[in-house]
């Protein structure tokens, strides 16, 4: 995420592996994928603001009791889409939304599911929402 002290070459280089992160076919990746997410990094700025997030991140697990809560006792209907063979969010992730939601979810492979599975992802989405609309 941060490029600090990295040559362009390899703040891209590492770039394009996040968004080919766990996908078993990378040509399904466009390369403007990384290109676009690259330019966004390469921001004036943009360096100090995703460090602070870096280190803010673990903030988040504290607040994670009170959300399993509040699925618990809701199950209100959530569609969650989760990367089977994403190194950076892991599949315990998704099985926490299990544990508190037993309705089934999707989880499809890699980072950037969105990339490689679009199709079948939107026809998930389609169909969660012609569900809890009905």
């Amino acid at each position: 995420m941060c490029s600090i002290a990295r040559p362009v070459y390899a703040r891209r280089r590492f770039t394009r592996r996040q968004c080919e992160n766990g996908v078993p076919d990378p040509s399904l990746i466009s390369p403007d994928t990384w290109t676009h997410d690259q330019v966004l990094l390469d921001r004036p700025g943009n360096d100090e603001i995703q460090l602070r997030l870096f280190r803010d991140y673990s903030t988040n697990v504290d607040l994670y009791p009170a959300f399993q809560e509040y699925f618990r006792t809701s199950q209100v209907p959530l569609p969650a889409v989760w990367g089977a063979n994403d190194q950076i969010f892991g599949t315990d992730g998704a099985r926490a939304f299990r544990r508190d939601l037993p309705k089934p979810r999707s989880i499809f492979s890699g980072h950037f599911a969105l990339e490689s599975h679009l199709d079948a992802i939107i026809g998930n989405i389609r169909g969660f929402f012609g569900r809890v609309s009905s």
